[in-house]
């Protein structure tokens, strides 16, 4: 059957005289829809307009339809008296249909009877709500030329349903078709209008209802890209509505991207973006999936940068999106900003990236082109490297206590970080000569030599590493391409600072400093960006912000995330890349990570391995935390050659405080020697209430070498007696039950007791972080760890990491 041939009569009226019509829309022209009064009272379209407004703002609401089992009816217009007869009301069959609403039609699944052919939306002349005084029936009039499609559906609520998603895309495909082709503009500036308050006022509730028009639109805007900026700004207001609610489609992101870069001091950036921006901050789940979202935020940011203010407006932007009390309420602000920093970032060294290792630019990312075979050759880029300087002379540091005889100079180190060769020669730093520019091809070139002789060395060295090379390794292959740094335009370098500042900003919210740590530990930056100075200067700030949060989860990330990778610890500490202050943010993150739970064993040995150097140096210039960090290495036996702790010892009595820490380590030594002579008991009980200071009097009080058990049950004790427990050689069986020994206490005991071979930490405060730790104590054979935090799979863990345990006790916990 076909909807769309023409017909005449008007038999159709008295056909349906007894019938109430609902008439909700009328055949007019699509401008003028919109904008029609409501003072009419009769039976037309103003009723229709106040329903929808009534709707949209506490009237029923309806899912968008795009298919569904409904009767269908068609009634033709009759030309004969036996037409009329054939199509009276008595001789009326229903058809059970699958329909389907497409964009452009309306289709049956099964194209047989009524629904033979498709019922195209332009051929549709009047859509009407439909019922019989005497009858439950709940239909839908469709008007076509030449006749009447009847929609029967099964209950009030599913009649209104299609009648408003049949008149959505009815209303849609107008659109689509009116502003495909423009004449002019102030006529689309009205139909867009039209079509926004449309999509405002719609019952309707779907994502592609706000979609749909925004897409029309981006579609208009990319096909027409001669425009003025007027025009633009006209059409930016007129859809403001639409993006409160909505993100902006890839297309209008790359629309709105170009005005931030062409009109960055436009009210419209202000006025209407940054509501847009501020939404795609909270709600925005991922950048991955629309890359363009990222982008937006990223050039509307630049925008704000460039008004008079500067980066007080961003500031001001940032705090806005942090709220005024001290927790933000919005958890997806922080992730989205970082993302879209890091983002900036990256694209300032774009092109030397791409030059670098031949992967696909971020432009062509976005346009999905990712053939490598169409890559340009690189691009020359401005790299400033100091030629390298002449051999000066060597001087010696007179550090060592016994003085051996002289030695040769050792090689060349591989890595640049200085150390303090005992004995040995130290060249002086000398003065870099000007830059040279040089192509990016010579520095790739040289950067792989260098990083192939680097590794050649580290593997022939004594430490015998074969790991590969990390962040800081292909930095410091050599002095010439330590100092090795890139020229960036001036754009570039201005939206460098403009992002570094941000995460400067950033870091001074105490609430989002442990996930921003968190963000920032894997050093999520171009190796090229470490080079340059301004950027490392406030990053730097950044990393001083880490280093004094008290908070173990924000200092700890100072660390690499992972073993065999630097983290920001190497990266400012003497001889980084980044180390501008010789040293004294590198002894701020040692201090802060000494005072807390990294007091251990394994990190004095990463210490004593790769910045014994700086770590001697900053103690030859008196840094108090330093002298510490030597004593302990000394106390813990760290150290195994004798010259070493010879050179620490001659290093301690160089100054006032390091001799004075020293003494006191001698006197602690001897108490010990004491403490471990063999005799004494082998089983000790402290009275309950006891305190760690009433423990380490009684240790201090004769010998312990024999103590064997013991048992602090019931007592006061804290962590802080785990440094008089590790004293105890001889000590088996420690029972801790009911005090407050927590995680920082069972990492020291799984560094130093290793022969305990029965432990009872019920009812103590330790939790998983702690009780992983007890993996290294391979003698355990009894754990008591009742109505403790212990988890199933720490437990599980525990239980294949130690081969010894056979009694066990899980009791009131996950893992009972």
């Amino acid at each position: 059957m076909d909807f769309n041939s023409g017909g005449g009569g008007g038999g159709g009226a008295n056909e349906l005289h007894n019938n109430q019509f609902y008439q909700c829309e009328e055949n007019k022209p699509l401008l003028g829809e919109m904008s029609e009064g409501n003072n009419n009272t009769k039976l037309s379209a103003g009723p229709c307009k106040r329903s929808l407004h009534h709707c949209s703002s506490g009237g029923m609401r309806y899912k968008l339809l795009h298919e569904g089992d409904i009767q269908v009816c068609v009634v033709k217009h009759p030309r004969t008296f036996l037409s009329k007869i054939l199509t009276s009301k008595f001789l009326r069959r229903w058809e059970p249909h699958h329909l389907t609403l497409t964009d452009s039609s309306l289709t049956s699944a099964t194209p047989t009877g009524y629904m033979e052919t498709s019922l195209s939306y332009s051929s549709i002349e009047d859509l009407q709500l439909l019922s019989w005084d005497n009858a439950p029936k709940y239909c839908v009039q469709l008007s076509f030329p030449g006749g009447t499609v009847l929609l029967q559906a099964a209950n009030s609520y599913l009649r209104d349903q299609w009648f408003h998603s049949l008149q959505w895309k009815k209303k849609i495909y107008k659109y689509r078709k009116v502003l495909n082709n423009p004449s002019r503009w102030d006529v689309v500036l009205k139909e867009i209008r039209a079509l926004v308050d449309m999509a405002l006022t719609s019952p309707l509730q779907d994502e592609s209802i706000h979609q749909a028009p925004l897409h029309i639109i981006s579609t208009l805007l990319a096909e027409n890209s001669n425009l003025s900026t007027q025009d633009h700004e006209n059409i930016i207001v007129a859809i403001a509505p639409l993006l409160e609610n909505n993100h902006p489609p890839p297309d209008l992101c790359e629309f709105f991207c170009k005005h931030c870069r062409e009109r960055p001091r436009s009210m419209v950036v202000i006025e209407v973006f940054t509501p847009v921006v501020q939404r795609i901050l909270k709600h925005n789940m991922d950048f991955g999936k629309c890359p363009r979202l990222r982008l937006f935020t990223q050039e509307y940011i630049l925008a704000l940068n460039e008004l008079n203010a500067g980066m007080e407006v961003v500031k001001k932007f940032v705090h806005s999106m942090h709220g005024p009390t001290g927790q933000c309420p919005h958890p997806r602000v922080l992730p989205n900003l970082v993302a879209v920093c890091l983002a900036a970032i990256y694209s300032c060294y774009e092109e030397f990236i791409n030059s670098r290792d031949n992967s696909p630019s971020l432009k062509e990312i976005r346009n999905g082109c990712q053939q490598q075979n169409e890559r340009k050759p690189p691009m020359p880029l401005r790299l400033l490297r100091p030629e390298p300087p002449p051999p000066p002379p060597a001087t010696l540091l007179p550090l060592t206590a016994n003085p051996s005889p002289p030695q040769p100079p050792p090689p060349a180190p591989s890595n640049p970080a200085p150390s303090i060769p005992f004995s040995s020669p130290k060249p002086a730093l000398p003065l870099s000569p000007p830059p040279s520019v040089v192509n990016s091809s010579e520095i790739l070139v040289e950067l792989e030599r260098n990083n192939n002789s680097a590794n050649a060395r580290r593997k022939g060295g004594p430490s015998g590493s074969d790991s590969e090379p990390n962040l800081i390794d292909c930095l410091l292959v050599s002095p010439a391409v330590n100092t090795l740094s890139i020229q960036l335009p001036a754009q570039a370098d201005r939206v460098l600072g403009c992002f570094a500042l941000i995460l400067k900003m950033l870091s001074d919210y105490d609430d989002w400093r442990p996930a921003l740590a968190s963000l920032l530990q894997p050093i999520p930056f171009p190796k090229e960006a470490l080079a340059h100075a301004k950027f490392t200067k406030e990053l730097k700030y950044v990393i001083q912000r880490f280093a004094e949060d008290p908070r173990q989860e924000v200092h700890s990330c100072l660390l690499s995330v992972r073993s065999g990778k630097d983290g920001w610890f190497q990266l400012y500490s003497p001889g980084g890349v980044a180390c501008d202050d010789d040293g004294e943010l590198f002894a701020s993150m040692v201090h802060i990570l000494m005072g807390s739970c990294y007091k251990t064993k394994k990190f004095l040995l990463s210490l004593a391995e790769n910045k014994l150097g700086p770590c001697m140096l900053l103690a030859l210039r008196g840094n108090q935390t330093m002298v510490e960090i030597l004593c302990l290495m000394l106390e813990y036996n760290i150290i195994d050659n004798k010259d070493t702790q010879l050179q620490i010892i001659s290093t301690l009595e160089s100054t006032q405080v390091g001799l004075r820490m020293y003494e006191q380590l001698c006197d602690r030594q001897r108490e010990l020697k004491e403490l471990q002579r063999k005799g004494g008991p082998t089983r000790l009980t402290l009275p309950s209430k006891s305190t760690d200071a009433d423990l380490a009097r009684l240790l201090s009080s004769g010998s312990f070498g024999n103590l064997e058990n013991l048992s602090l049950a019931f007592t006061n004790v804290t962590s802080a007696c785990a440094e008089q427990l590790i004293k105890l050689p001889s000590l088996k069986q420690l029972n801790l039950w009911s005090t407050q020994f927590g995680d920082a206490g069972l990492r020291l005991l799984s560094e130093h007791l290793a022969c305990l071979q029965v432990l009872n930490l019920c009812e103590t405060p330790v939790t998983d972080a702690g009780l992983l730790a007890l993996s290294s104590m391979k003698s355990l054979c009894s754990l008591n760890m009742n109505s403790t935090k212990l988890t199933a799979d720490t437990y599980e863990d525990l239980k294949a990491k130690l081969p010894n345990l056979k009694d066990v006790d899980v009791r009131y916990t996950e893992a009972w």
